[in-house]
C-alpha cells in the first residue's frame, strides 16, 4: 500500500485542506499523525483560537486525534507512541495533561515521549500532541512503557535519573548521556535486542549543556554502531527534570539497519548517518541548511532559502535510498524564535517540493539549533515503495 492521507469523516475544528500537510498518513502498517493543539477556527473573528487550561486543551487535542484515527479505521487502543510537546508554562501543569491521557487510554499504555519546547506555533497553546498508531503487540512484563509495532520499537523518553527519580551526574552532560544509554541498552535487552538496532535518536539539550556537548559523541561511539542511526539534537530552554542537561528518545527496528548516504563524506567522522533504512522504513537525520561538502551554513538570515536548501538535502537522502518526494510520510520542523515572523512562507516551499498526499507535520519553536546561523531544522521520516 502506498502512503495515503487520512481523511476523517468529521473534523469541525478547521479546514485542513488548505494546508501543506496531512492530518495523518496511513502507510498500511502504521499511521502517523501531525501534531495537534487545541486550536480551532472561530467563525466570529475569522481567526484560529486556543481556549482553556491545560486539562481542557489536552482533551480538545485528543478529540481531534480520535477523529483522525477514526478516519483511518483505528481508535486510541491502536496508539503505540505518543509525543507530547509542552511549553515551559505547561511543564508545571503537565500532570493534568498526563491524567487526561491516562483516563482516555485506561489499561493500554503506549510509549510516551515528553518534549519541553520553547514555544508552540499557536501562542496560547500549552501542549501539542502527536501519535503513531498500528498493530499493538503485548507489552513485555516489567516494561509497559516501551512498545513494539510493525517491527518498530518505540522507547519512552529516557532522562538521566536513578530509580528514585534523582538526577544522575548533576552538571555533567557526558555522565548524563552515559546513564541514558545504559538505560536504553537495558530496555532493548528486554526485547532481545542491542543498541545496534537503534535506527533513530533524538536528543534534547539545554543551553548549559553546549560547552561539553561534543563529549557526548564519545558515548555514542561507545554504545552505538556498527551502523550509526539517524539523529537530531535540538536545544530547548529546559527539560522536564530541572537538573537534566539532556534527554533522549530512541527508536529501534527488528530489521537490521542499513546506512543511506548520498555520498557526503562529512558523515565518515560522525556518530550518525544521513539516513538509515530498516526494511522499507527510512529514518533520516535532522537536516538544516548546512552544505554537506563545505560544512558552511547557507543563506544566513533567509528562512525561506534555508528551508528550500534543507528540503533539497532531505530529498537527496530519500532519493539515495530509492525513494522520491512522495515517500515522505512525516516531518518535524524546528524553528528558532527569529524565524517565526517568516515561518508561514515555509508552506510554499513544502508545496513546491513535495506532492500530495503531503506528509504529516509538526512545527515547533526551539531555543536554538546546534549551528546558530540556522533558522530551521527538519526531522523527516519516509516509507519506501
Amino acid at each position: 500500500m502506498l502512503p495515503d492521507a487520512v481523511q476523517p469523516v468529521r473534523f469541525p475544528w478547521f479546514d485542513y485542506s488548505r494546508y501543506s500537510f496531512s492530518l495523518g498518513i496511513d502507510t498500511g502498517s502504521l499511521v502517523y499523525l501531525s501534531g495537534h493543539t487545541a486550536s480551532e477556527h472561530d467563525p466570529e473573528t475569522g481567526r484560529m483560537v486556543v481556549r482553556g487550561d491545560m486539562r481542557r486543551q489536552a482533551r480538545t487535542a485528543w478529540d481531534k486525534i480520535g477523529a483522525i484515527l477514526e478516519g483511518a479505521g483505528k481508535t486510541l487502543a491502536d496508539v503505540v507512541r505518543v509525543v507530547e510537546y509542552v511549553r515551559p508554562e505547561g511543564i508545571e501543569r503537565y500532570r493534568e495533561a498526563a491524567s487526561v491521557r491516562d483516563d482516555l487510554f485506561g489499561d493500554h499504555r503506549p510509549a510516551v515521549n515528553t518534549v519541553p519546547v520553547r514555544a508552540l506555533l499557536r501562542p496560547d497553546a500549552l501542549i501539542e500532541i502527536e501519535v503513531t498508531a498500528g498493530p499493538v503487540d503485548a507489552p513485555l512484563p516489567g516494561l509497559p512503557s516501551a512498545r513494539v509495532s510493525a517491527g518498530v520499537i518505540f522507547l519512552p523518553t529516557i532522562e538521566p535519573l536513578d530509580g528514585d527519580g534523582n538526577i544522575i551526574g548533576a552538571g555533567d552532560v557526558v555522565a548524563q548521556t552515559e546513564a541514558i544509554f545504559e538505560r536504553a541498552r537495558d530496555m532493548l535487552a528486554a526485547f532481545g535486542l542491542g543498541l545496534d538496532r537503534v535506527v533513530k535518536t533524538l536528543d534534547y539539550l539545554t543551553p548549559a549543556a553546549l560547552a561539553d556537548y561534543r563529549g557526548t559523541g564519545k558515548v555514542r561511539k561507545q554504545f552505538l554502531g556498527p551502523v550509526y542511526p539517524g539523529a537530531a539534537g535540538i536545544i530547548m530552554p529546559r527539560l522536564r527534570h530541572p537538573e537534566a542537561l539532556i534527554q533522549y528518545d530512541f527508536i529501534a527496528a527488528l530489521d537490521p539497519p542499513v546506512a543511506v548516504n548520498p555520498g557526503w563524506s562529512r558523515y565518515d567522522r560522525l556518530t550518525y548517518n544521513p539516513g538509515v533504512r530498516a526494511g522499507n522504513l527510512l529514518f533520516l537525520s535532522g537536516q538544516g541548511s548546512l552544505d554537506p561538502e563545505t560544512q558552511r551554513v547557507m543563506h544566513d538570515g533567509d528562512l525561506v532559502a534555508q528551508a528550500e536548501f534543507t528540503y533539497g538535502n532531505v530529498l537527496k537522502v530519500v532519493e539515495a535510498a530509492g525513494g522520491h518526494a512522495g515517500s515522505l510520510v512525516k516531518t518535524i520542523e524546528y524553528v528558532t524564535p527569529p524565524a517565526l515572523k517568516e515561518y508561514r512562507r515555509v508552506a510554499d516551499v513544502r508545496s513546491r517540493l513535495m506532492r500530495r498526499p503531503f506528509p504529516a507535520s509538526t512545527g515547533l519553536v526551539c531555543e536554538a539549533l546546534l549551528r546558530p546561523e540556522m533558522l530551521i531544522e527538519v526531522d523527516p521520516f519516509a516509507v519506501l515503495d
